[in-house]
C-alpha cells in the first residue's frame, strides 16, 4: 500500500514530516517497508528557460539553444521538435544521471557542436511516460527550482498490510490509527448524501450467498474525459495510470476510502436488471483485462439481461467498459463474500486492485457511503445528475459488543493506562463505547474479545512501553543441554561423515505405493492435503528416501555414492509410533581397474554398521540371518537384535524387486537403525583410571579351524570364543570359510585366528594350551563345534 504525505493531510491534520509519519507508522504496528523520495533521484535535474534556439548547421532535425541554467547560460544541443525559445524545461547539466535512459552526460560535439547538458523529456526524468518532446512548464517556475518541485513530486511512503487490517488498505485507515498514536487530528470521514433526480431505473437484484448487498445509480448527461490534475497526480504518485474521469474516480476511492467501486457505461445494460450471482456452466466473461474467463457455478458474476457482464469483486467486463463517449453510467457499490472472491482469485488466477481488498473483507458499514462519494466526486467532476439510490440486499450482522474490564490491560499486557485514555485511543480508532461494553467499528471484523481490545491499546500507547523483566535464572543441567538421544543423533553424524558418507536431507513423506513396499501405507498415514501428489504418505523408512537420491545421483553419471540420514519414520499415528532412525546406502560401482579380488562390500558396510553401534554405546547384539523384512535380499541380509523381540537394526544388500519398483539400478545395500532400540547406558560415577599401556611383551596367535553346522553364523562363534578370558584374548578373526571334501555335508569349517596378547609375563606352553582347550570347549558348548582334525 502507498501513499504521500499530502494525501494523508487529506483526512489528518498534522505538520508531522515523512520522518515523524513512518516512526509513528512503525510504533503503531504498521511495517514501513521502503520510502521513495523523488527529490532524491531528481536533485541533478533544475528547471531552465530557451532563449534562443537556432537550427544546427550540420543537422536538419537539430537545434542549438541558448539555455538560463542555475549554472548561467549554457550551449545545448536539442533534437526535440518542440524546443523553442521562451519555452521553460527542465535542464540536465554534464555529470547527471538520466534514469529513463540508464546514462552519464558528458560534454562531448554533436555533429560538430558541444552540448553543454540536455533539456529532458518526461519520459527521460520517468514521470509521464506518453510525452512527446521536452517537458513544457508554466513560465511562472524560476530558474533553478528543482524538478521535484516543478512536478509537485513528494516522497511515496509504501508499507506491508497484514491480511487482519483491510481498512489500512485506504489512506483514511492509515489517517485514523496515526490520530490515535497522537500524530494529529482525524478530520470528518462522514459522507453527505446525494438528492437523486429521479427513481432508479434498473432494478438490482443478489442471491445473498454470491453478493450479500449491492447498491447502485445511475448518472445521465455526463461528460466523460482526462480527469482533472490533482486526481492525476493522486494516482500517478501510487503508481496508477489516469485512464478517464469515471475510472480515475473509482481506483482514487479504492486507495483513499479502501472501497473498491464499479462503473458500467448503462447504455450497454440490457433487460432494466443488474444482478449479482453465482455463474453457471459453460458462461464466461471477457475481462477489462482482454482475456476470457470461465465463470462457473463457484464464481460471483454480474450479470443483466445478455447474461454474466463481470466477474464480481475481481474485475469488469470488456462489453460494459466506460469510454469517453460514455454520457450515462451506472455506478456499483456492493460488499462480496471475502472467502469467495478469494477462492475465485486463486481459480482464474487472476488478482486486481478490487479483489486484493474485497478477499481481505471491505467495510460492509461504507457501502452506501461509499456509493455516495462516488456520486459527489462524479458530479463534481462530470457533470450530470444522479438518479435515487437503490439497494439490495443487507451487510453482514455487526460483531457482538465485548464485556472490556479497562483493569485487563494492565493484568494482560502489564501497562498502567489510565480509563480515559483507554477510551480516548478505543473512541479515535472507531470503536463504539458504551458503560463497559465496546462495540467494534464495521471495518475491523478481526476484533473478537477483549485480548484484542488490550493489543490496540498496547500498539497505541507503544510497544516501547510494555515492562521488561528479565526471566529467572535456570542452572544449567549437569548433563549437558542435550538430550541422551539428541546426543546419539549427532554422534551418528559425525561418525558416517568420518567414515566416507555423505549426509542427505529428504522429505518425511513418500508416495503411498513405496510406503506400501516398505512395511508401511497405512490409510492413518496418508496425507490429507499434500504438498506434492507423489509425497502423499509419512514414511515407513528412510530407505526409500536414500534410494531415489541414489538413482538421481546414477542417471546424472554418480553411481558410486555412500549416503546416509538421520531422521524420524513412522509406524502409526499414535505419539509413540515415531522413532528416529540411522539410516545409510551404499550403491557399490567403483571405476573399473586391472585389479582383481575387492573385498565383498557387505562386509565393509557391516564394518560401518558396528562402528557405529559401539560409537553409540551400544551392548553385544544377536545376529539373526533369514528373518529380515521382504524389502532386503533374503541371502544377502541379518538382522541385529537384543534378545527375541527388540529389533535394533537390520542390514544387507537391497532386493531387486524392491529397487526396480522404485527405478532404480543395483545392487545397493545399506542399514537401518532405530536409535530407540539401543538402550541407555547407565550412569556410574566417575572415577579416576589408570592410563593405557602398551605392553612391553610380544602379542601371539593360535589358528583354529572348527566345524559347525552350515546355518552357524560366524558370530555366533566369535563371540564365545572372544570370551573365555577378556584379559588375555585381544582379537578373534575369521580368516576362511570352507565347505567341500573333507568336510561332513550340511556342515562348514570355520577358521579363525585367536590373539593373546600377555599382560605381566611371557605366557609358557603349558597356559597356552589350557586356554586353547577353553576355547575348543566353548565352541563345542555354544554352537556344537568340533575341532577340524
Amino acid at each position: 500500500m502507498k501513499f504521500t504525505l499530502s494525501w494523508l493531510k487529506d483526512h489528518l491534520e498534522t505538520d508531522a514530516t515523512v520522518d515523524q509519519v513512518v516512526d509513528a507508522m512503525t510504533m503503531a504496528g504498521l511495517e514501513v517497508e521502503h520510502v521513495e523520495d523523488p527529490a532524491a533521484k531528481l536533485g541533478a535535474f533544475t528547471v531552465a528557460k530557451v532563449i534562443e534556439a537556432v537550427q544546427h548547421p550540420n543537422a536538419d532535425r537539430l537545434r542549438v539553444c541558448q539555455v538560463d541554467t542555475k549554472d548561467g547560460r549554457k550551449e545545448i544541443v536539442c533534437g526535440a521538435p518542440n524546443a523553442r525559445a521562451g519555452l521553460t524545461t527542465i535542464y540536465a547539466p554534464i555529470g547527471a544521471y538520466v534514469p529513463g535512459s540508464g546514462v552519464t552526460l558528458e560534454a562531448r560535439p554533436v555533429r560538430g557542436v558541444v552540448s553543454n547538458g540536455m533539456l529532458c523529456s518526461g519520459r527521460e526524468l520517468e514521470v509521464d511516460t506518453d510525452a512527446d518532446g521536452i517537458v513544457e512548464l508554466s513560465d511562472s517556475l524560476p530558474v533553478g527550482a528543482s524538478a521535484a518541485e516543478a512536478f509537485g513530486l513528494e516522497a511515496v511512503i509504501d508499507f506491508e498490510v497484514t491480511p487482519n487490517r483491510p481498512d489500512w488498505l485506504g489512506v483514511a485507515g492509515i489517517a485514523r490509527d496515526l490520530a490515535a498514536a497522537g500524530l494529529g487530528k482525524l478530520k470528518d470521514l462522514s459522507v453527505k448524501p446525494v438528492a437523486g433526480a429521479f427513481p432508479e431505473p434498473i432494478e438490482i437484484k443478489v442471491d445473498g450467498e454470491a453478493c450479500p448487498m449491492f447498491a447502485g445509480r445511475l448518472i445521465k448527461g455526463l461528460k466523460n474525459g482526462p480527469s482533472p490534475a490533482w486526481l492525476q497526480q493522486r494516482l500517478l504518485s501510487v503508481g496508477l495510470r489516469p485512464i478517464n474521469a469515471l475510472v480515475d474516480v473509482t481506483n482514487y476511492l479504492s486507495y483513499d476510502r479502501a472501497r473498491p467501486l464499479h462503473v458500467y457505461d448503462a447504455k450497454t445494460l440490457t433487460g432494466g436488471v443488474i444482478e449479482a450471482r453465482l455463474g453457471r456452466d459453460g458462461e464466461q466473461v471477457e475481462a477489462l483485462d482482454g482475456k476470457t474467463y470461465p465463470a462457473g457455478p463457484e464464481i460471483c458474476v454480474i450479470a443483466d439481461g445478455s447474461g454474466a457482464i463481470g466477474l464480481g469483486g475481481v474485475m469488469g467486463g470488456e462489453s460494459t467498459k466506460v469510454t469517453e463517449a460514455t454520457t450515462e453510467v451506472f455506478v456499483e457499490c456492493a460488499w462480496f463474500d471475502p472467502i469467495r472472491t478469494a477462492q475465485t482469485g486463486r481459480t482464474l488466477s487472476l488478482v486486481s486492485d478490487a479483489q486484493y481488498r474485497f478477499a481481505r473483507g471491505v467495510d460492509p458499514g461504507f457501502v452506501v457511503p461509499g456509493l455516495e462519494l462516488a456520486t459527489r466526486l462524479i458530479l463534481d467532476i462530470c457533470g450530470g445528475e444522479a438518479s435515487e439510490l437503490r439497494v439490495a440486499g443487507a451487510p453482514p450482522a455487526p460483531r457482538a459488543a465485548i464485556a472490556f474490564d479497562r483493569t485487563y490491560v494492565k493484568k494482560l499486557a502489564g501497562l498502567d493506562v489510565d480509563r480515559t485514555r483507554i477510551d480516548h485511543i478505543l473512541e479515535t480508532l472507531g470503536f463504539g463505547l458504551k458503560g463497559d461494553e465496546v462495540q467494534p467499528p464495521s471495518w475491523r471484523r478481526d476484533v473478537e474479545g477483549k485480548a484484542d481490545l488490550v493489543e490496540e491499546v498496547a500498539r497505541i500507547v507503544g510497544y516501547p512501553s510494555l515492562p521488561s523483566e528479565a526471566l529467572p535464572e535456570v542452572a544449567r543441567p549437569a548433563g549437558g543441554m542435550l538430550t541422551g538421544r539428541q546426543t546419539r543423533m549427532r554422534n551418528a553424524r559425525r561418525l558416517l561423515a568420518a567414515r566416507g558418507f555423505d549426509e542427505a536431507l529428504t522429505w518425511s513423506f513418500i508416495r503411498t505405493e513405496w510406503a506400501r513396499l516398505f512395511g508401511g501405507g497405512d490409510p492413518a498415514l496418508v496425507l490429507t492435503n499434500p504438498i506434492a501428489s507423489d509425497l502423499d504418505c509419512m514414511r515407513p523408512s528412510i530407505l526409500p528416501n536414500l534410494i531415489e537420491a541414489a538413482a538421481r545421483n546414477a542417471r546424472r553419471g554418480f553411481a558410486d555414492v555412500a549416503l546416509f540420514e538421520v531422521g524420524p519414520l513412522y509406524r502409526g499415528d499414535e505419539p509413540g509410533d515415531q522413532v528416529t532412525a540411522v539410516s545409510a546406502l551404499i550403491a557399490p560401482h567403483p571405476p573399473k581397474s586391472w585389479l582383481k579380488g575387492d573385498p565383498d562390500p557387505l562386509f565393509a558396510l557391516k564394518a560401518d554398521l558396528l562402528a557405529l553401534l559401539d560409537e553409540l554405546g551400544a551392548p553385544v547384539l544377536q545376529t539373526v540371518q533369514g528373518q529380515a523384512s521382504p524389502w532386503w535380499h533374503p541371502g544377502r541380509s541379518a538382522r541385529l537384535q537384543l534378545g527375541p523381540k527388540n529389533l535394533v537394526a537390520e542390514f544387507g544388500e537391497l532386493h531387486p524387486r524392491v529397487l526396480k519398483a522404485l527405478d532404480a539400478e543395483g545392487p545397493m545395500l545399506a542399514f537401518e537403525l532405530v536409535l530407540e532400540a539401543i538402550p541407555e547406558p547407565k550412569r556410574k560415577a566417575v572415577k579416576t583410571k589408570p592410563a593405557l599401556s602398551l605392553s612391553p611383551l610380544m602379542p601371539l596367535t593360535r589358528d583354529f579351524a572348527f566345524v559347525v553346522d552350515r546355518a552357524t553364523p560366524s558370530g555366533d562363534l566369535v563371540r564365545p570364543i572372544a570370551g573365555v578370558d577378556k584379559q588375555l584374548i585381544e582379537d578373534v578373526r575369521v580368516f576362511d570359510v570352507y565347505q567341500g571334501a573333507g568336510v561332513p555335508e550340511g556342515q562348514k569349517s570355520l577358521a579363525l585366528t585367536v590373539t593373546l596378547q600377555p599382560r605381566e609375563k611371557t605366557l609358557t606352553d603349558s597356559e597356552i594350551e589350557a586356554l586353547s582347550a577353553k576355547i575348543v570347549a566353548v565352541a563345542e558348548k555354544v554352537v556344537g563345534a568340533k575341532l577340524r582334525s
